[in-house]
C-alpha cells in the first residue's frame, strides 16, 4: 500500500474555502502569465498591490514559499540570512507540485491550502499590509484574486500555513 497526497485543490475549490470563511474577495480572469513582467499587461484594471512569490528550499531540503511586492527586486543571499536559512535556491518544478499543488507562474499564497505536510514555511512581506488591496492567482495563472491583506493572514491560519511577516528591503 502507497502513501498518496490527495490530488491538489481547484481554483473553484478555493474559492469556496474563501468564500466558507466569508472573506471577500473579487476574482478576474485574463490571459495567464507565467512571469511578473508577463502581468503587467494584465494589472492595469485591477488596483492594489501586485506580487512576486519566489518557492525557495536550502541545501538541508527545508522549503519557504516568500510573498513580496512585484516590484522588489529580491537578493536571495540576504533574504536568506533573514530567515536563518543559509543559502536559498529557487525549488524545482517536481517539488513545486509536489509540496503546493501548482505550477510554476502559479505560484501563490493561496497554494499552501495544499501543503497538508507543513512541509513550506508562508514568509510574507510586511510591506503588503500597507495596502487595501492584494493580488494573487488562485492557484491559477489565468485569474488573479483580489482581497484585503488582513484576509490573507486569515485565510493562511485557517489552513495552518500563518505567516511569518518580514520587513525586506528591495531593489
Amino acid at each position: 500500500m502507497t502513501d498518496t497526497l490527495p490530488s491538489p485543490k481547484t481554483a473553484d475549490e478555493l474559492l469556496a474555502k474563501l468564500a466558507a470563511l466569508n472573506i471577500s474577495c473579487k476574482t478576474y480572469q485574463h490571459e495567464p502569465v507565467f512571469t511578473v513582467d508577463e502581468s503587467d499587461k494584465i494589472k492595469i484594471d485591477m488596483p492594489g498591490a501586485h506580487s512576486k512569490n519566489l518557492f525557495l528550499r536550502n541545501k538541508k531540503g527545508k522549503m519557504w514559499l516568500f510573498s513580496t511586492l512585484g516590484e522588489k527586486r529580491i537578493d536571495l543571499k540576504l533574504l536568506g540570512d533573514k530567515l536563518g536559512a543559509g543559502r536559498l535556491s529557487f525549488g524545482s518544478a517536481e517539488r513545486l507540485m509536489q509540496n503546493l499543488g501548482v505550477i510554476p507562474g502559479a505560484v501563490t499564497p493561496f497554494a499552501t491550502i495544499n501543503d497538508t505536510q507543513g512541509a513550506v514555511q508562508m514568509v510574507l512581506d510586511q510591506d503588503f499590509m500597507s495596502y487595501d488591496i492584494v493580488n494573487f492567482h488562485p492557484l491559477d495563472n489565468a485569474m488573479t484574486t483580489a482581497l484585503h491583506p488582513q484576509e490573507l493572514l486569515r485565510f493562511l491560519e485557517s489552513v495552518d500555513h500563518p505567516a511569518q511577516m518580514l520587513q525586506i528591503d528591495g531593489a
